[in-house]
């Protein structure tokens, strides 16, 4: 399945009415009938920034050697003027959408007549930058056969390593109006490339093989790289400006995109148009793809904790439900009782409902806790007992239907459980002051604020009470808000907007809050906050759970290059993560790379683990 989608006439018309209302920053205003000049090169149409300055113009008999056809997703064919006018911003590549499958061949000598327009993939609304292409082309093939532009190299030495400049605020922090910087900024290199025929040689494949036949290299190979072939994103600043999303030009049923994990290496020559599209931004689309090598990349092993150590552990499970494959649950079953060396504690988070995504009212989960339960015990691990909240139907966001909740699952040997009745999806457990002047749950388990807007259509975090050799252990499940809606590295907007982070910013004051209720009660309270944050270490989410020093963000006490739980357009990033009260001083933590790097995942997500003695 690829991955871009068709550009409609539906769409079409959005961008229009976006370019007549001066929405993308830096578009010309000439009504859609008006004509270009008589003689129009490639690089006229491209122009010096993001918009091109014929948009909504006719062209004709534009020239260029066909450099790509895409006869998939998004039909059309890259043409390329062989000339140029030797100006690094302009490209001398465009794209011509036909809706059908193109009637030319790579190397056909062309003109090209049309209406020069701006395509938004996504549409306007997600921020995306703009692809100037022709479109309702008339064509004629002027000769066949030949030879290609030259490919542009892009490489190490090409690509700049500022990412982006500072978006214009009177444009609402839009970079469409902005002159290309070519030689400053690596967003208006590649810009400055859109359709050009590009060239990578020999590089580091920093993002699995995905199942839209889809992969990320690098082409800077020293850039924020670590032992395992990664490339970590440690900050808004550091983007990774080397990053480019590969794709083929040949449908999949002709020739199969080739697998390959985090750490292997796209050799040879990947040479094609650079495209942009919606998931993922600049793109090569390959007319020639390179051999992946094999690295060798193997799944990570942790530690079993020591005598005298609790180990807890947080997994996100991606909708795991009875109606997955066997395969699925006996994989990860493996990973917990293998991988993670079966932790006392695991928090689960994306289990859904006894009948997954059906909508029909179902929220009980017994069955599904049942059937990986009996999964890790087959599996040589221990028969965890579990722990959870019915959510209220289609309340808590993901599949509709779905009803994911966060599940505790621990091991009746070596932990115990405090039930204290009467939680539920609405009630919220509190904090009072037990016999012993030492902190108590009301209801365990429990949820923290479930009335709270905060988690409006969101997972509401579970809290519960443990035991482990006479002490008490507090334990908090979370699963935040996701990423959705927000713009993407790449956007027109710079900085992009990060419109989901004010949800997460909200819930992690609430579970802020509700660590300091412990705290307030026992001052030295063994408390650990864990789960999908969706957010990284250094995020504001990430701050706003630590307020007042109530918490520690455990990750952090890895190497930076060791800092990440998923990996997303070639950036290894943290999302998952397990946060400590000040009790718990001296602890290993172990993020376990067993998914996020590889082609073949059972979820999309590596389970962190940490273990200390409380």
């Amino acid at each position: 399945m690829p991955s871009s989608i068709p550009r409609s006439a539906a769409v079409s018309t959005v961008v229009a009415a976006a370019l007549a209302a001066g929405l993308l920053a830096g578009s010309a205003t000439a009504a859609a009938e008006d004509t270009a000049p008589a003689v129009v090169h490639i690089h006229d149409i491209q122009g010096t920034t993001r918009v091109s300055p014929l948009a909504g113009q006719a062209v004709t008999d534009v020239s260029g050697i066909v450099t790509g056809v895409r006869t998939y997703g998004s039909k059309g064919f890259w043409f390329q003027d062989p000339e140029g006018d030797g100006n690094a911003a302009t490209s001398e590549g465009v794209f011509v959408y036909t809706g059908s499958a193109p009637t030319v061949a790579v190397g056909d000598a062309v003109k090209v007549s049309g209406t020069v327009g701006e395509y938004v993939p996504g549409g306007t609304k997600s921020g995306n930058q703009s692809v100037t292409q022709i479109t309702k082309p008339a064509v004629t093939v002027v000769s066949s056969g030949n030879a290609l532009p030259a490919p542009v190299r892009i490489s190490a030495k090409s690509v700049p390593s500022v990412y982006a400049p500072e978006g214009d605020p009177a444009a609402e922090g839009s970079i469409n109006g902005l002159t290309l910087r070519p030689k400053t900024y690596a967003l208006d290199y590649y810009e400055s490339l859109e359709g050009t025929n590009v060239a990578i040689g020999s590089s580091r494949v920093v993002g699995a093989t995905d199942p839209y036949s889809e992969l990320w290299v690098t082409v800077k190979p020293y850039e924020h790289a670590n032992r395992r072939g990664g490339t970590v994103y440690g900050s808004y600043t550091s983007q990774n400006t080397g990053r480019l999303q590969i794709q083929s030009l040949t449908p999949i049923a002709q020739q199969p995109f080739p697998k390959a994990n985090v750490g292997d290496v796209l050799a040879g020559t990947t040479e094609g148009p650079l495209d942009f599209n919606q998931f993922g931004g600049y793109t090569l689309t390959a007319r020639t793809l390179g051999t992946v090598v094999d690295r060798g990349l193997e799944r990570e092993t942790t530690e079993p904790q020591r005598r005298g150590e609790l180990a807890v552990a947080t997994y996100n499970v991606e909708n795991l439900d009875p109606s997955d494959p066997q395969e699925k649950f006996d994989a990860l079953a493996k990973a917990v009782v293998e991988n993670l060396a079966s932790p006392d504690i695991v928090a689960l988070e994306e289990i859904q409902d006894n009948n997954g995504a059906k909508n029909d009212g179902t929220v009980a989960a017994d069955e599904t806790l049942k059937k990986f339960t009996e999964a890790i015990a087959a599996a040589g691990g221990p028969s965890y007992a579990w722990r959870s909240i019915d959510p209220a139907n289609n309340r808590d966001g993901g599949e509709p239907g779905g009803n994911i909740r966060q599940v505790f699952l621990f091991n009746p040997e070596r932990v115990s459980f405090t039930d204290r009745a009467g939680g539920d999806a609405q009630s919220a457990t509190g904090v009072v002051r037990g016999e012993k002047g030492r902190a108590e749950l009301t209801l365990s388990p429990g949820r923290i604020d479930p009335a709270n807007t905060a988690w409006d259509n969101s997972r509401k975090p579970l809290a519960g009470e443990f035991s482990f050799k006479g002490k008490t252990v507090f334990v908090i499940a979370n699963h935040f808000g996701s990423k959705g809606g927000d713009e993407s590295l790449v956007s027109h907007h710079q900085p992009p907007n990060r419109s989901s982070e004010v949800k997460r910013l909200q819930q992690a004051q609430a579970v802020n809050t509700f660590v300091k209720d412990i705290l307030k009660v026992q001052r030295g309270a063994d408390v650990v906050v864990l789960g999908d944050i969706n957010d990284f270490e250094f995020s504001a989410t990430t701050k706003a759970l630590t307020d007042g020093g109530v918490l520690y963000p455990a990750v952090k006490s890895l190497p930076r290059s060791e800092r990440y739980s998923y990996v997303f357009q070639g950036n290894s990033q943290v999302l998952d993560q397990i946060l400590t009260s000040p009790s718990i001083d001296d602890f290993e933590y172990d993020s376990v790379h067993i998914n996020a790097e590889f082609a073949e995942q059972n979820s999309d997500h590596d389970p962190q683990v940490l273990r200390f003695r409380p």
